[in-house]
Parts: C-alpha cells; structure tokens; sequence
C-alpha cells in the first residue's frame, strides 16, 4: 500500500491577483479556486472583479488586466468575495488541504476583501476557527532547500523541480501550478507525503516564522528598521505588520 495520502487525493488549489502587494489598502481583481486530483476531473472556478478603484499600470504589467475590463467584465466585488471565500470554506470542509503559493500574501488579501466587505472571513467559516489544513509549495521549497541561490519565484520554483506552469500572474495557471509543486515536494520527500496534513499545516507555521526571521536578519544588515511578516499562512487583522508580503515571490 502507498505510504503517500494528501498528495494522491483531492488539493484545492488558489491563487489570486491583485491591485497590488499591500493587503491593507489593494485590492482582488481575479482568482481562481481549482479543486485537481483524486483520479478525477479537475473543478475550475474563476472570477474576474471589478474592485471598484482604477487598477495601476504597473499591476496591469504583471497580470494584464485593465480597469476598462475589470469595470465592464468584472463581478461585483462583495459579491465574488463571498462566493470564494464560500466555495473554500465548502471544499475544505469536506477534508480537502488548500493549497497556495506564498499563502501569506493570497489569504491575508482574501481576509481583509471579507472584512472590508462585511463577510464573514474565512477562518470563521471552518471548524475550529482556524484557517487549515493549508499547505504552501513556497515553504516547503525553503524548508528542503533552504540554502539554494536564486529566485523563489513562482515561475522559477516551478522550472528548478519541473514542474509545469502555462503562464505566470494567472490566477488559474498558477494555481494549478502549485497544485503540481505540492504533488512533487509530496512524492520526492515521502517524510512530507506520509504527514497527516494538520501536522504538516503545524510544521510550516513553525518553518514559516523561522524562515522570516532569517530573512529579517538578513535585511538588517543594510536596513535596522527592516521586518518581515512570520504569521502564516495569513496575517491575522488584528496583527500590526509592515505588510511585508513577499508579493515578489509570486
């Protein structure tokens, strides 16, 4: 019998774009919610959002969507909000691990869309209160190999373990993405694949908070002020950060 559980059953994957990497005063123009393996047929569902504020040249760079599209395409923002944060609440609820790249970042952006919104945020949706099992390809990248050169990158994480990723900064090809990174650290680190997925949620909280407090050391080198947000996988709104995000690792 197979020593491996999560991997090989059903991931619910999700990833957003935005109008920016400050949780606090951006915005969500996109997700994607993508419940893929288990032997059947993946589940995608998407939103285009209309965040109700001109969406920055600089962020249209990154995933290519206008205010004009957004403005005439887009779903209501509260509206879309509530159906994701639903459809999550309802996936995870039925057992499934959620799975995003850099967690920190989407998560805390989809707590304060709620709260912004008057919905009721994710964590309070699930049994317990807590925002879990959640699994973050970005995490376990660092934890494996914590002393590897280069970028941690969505897109270049994906080329350094193989994994296929059809184009970066959209919300559906990256989701899908981390879905295969989390199959691969899950199936080459069988210590990983075989951990109940709680206790693997429990270990990258801890993994987390060491990892942001090595690159806090880090930064302090040449700036003393610098800080690095270790809450993970969101940052609860109660929490007074420097909204350091990681926004570039996606």
């Amino acid at each position: 019998m197979s020593t491996f559980s999560w991997p090989d059953g059903r991931l619910i994957a999700f990833d957003t774009e935005t109008t920016g990497t400050n949780w606090d005063t951006d915005r969500l123009v996109a997700a994607t919610v993508a419940a893929v393996g288990d032997g059947a047929d993946p589940q995608v569902t998407t939103w285009l959002i209309n965040p109700d504020t001109d969406i920055p040249a600089e962020a249209t760079a990154v995933h290519g969507i206008t205010t004009d599209r957004a403005r005439a395409e887009g779903r209501p923002t509260a509206e879309a909000i509530g159906e994701i944060a639903g459809l999550l609440a309802s996936l995870m609820g039925d057992g499934h691990p959620l799975v995003v790249f850099n967690a920190r970042f989407d998560l805390t952006f989809l707590d304060r869309e709620c709260r912004r919104h008057d919905l009721v945020p994710l964590p309070e949706r699930l049994a317990g209160g807590e925002l879990a099992p959640v699994i973050d390809p970005l995490v376990l990248d660092k934890q494996v190999q914590p002393y590897r050169r280069g970028s941690r990158r969505l897109p270049d994480v994906c080329a350094h373990w193989k994994v296929r990723h059809d184009r970066a900064h959209d919300a559906t090809a990256d989701a899908l993405a981390a879905a295969r990174l989390a199959w691969r650290f899950g199936h080459l680190y069988p210590r990983l694949g075989a951990m109940d997925p709680r206790t693997l949620h429990t270990l990258q909280v801890t993994r987390a908070a060491e990892q942001a407090a090595s690159l806090q050391t880090y930064l302090r080198r040449s700036n003393p002020n610098a800080y690095v947000e270790p809450a993970w996988p969101y940052v609860p709104h109660t929490t007074t950060s420097a909204n350091s995000s990681e926004g570039a690792a996606r």
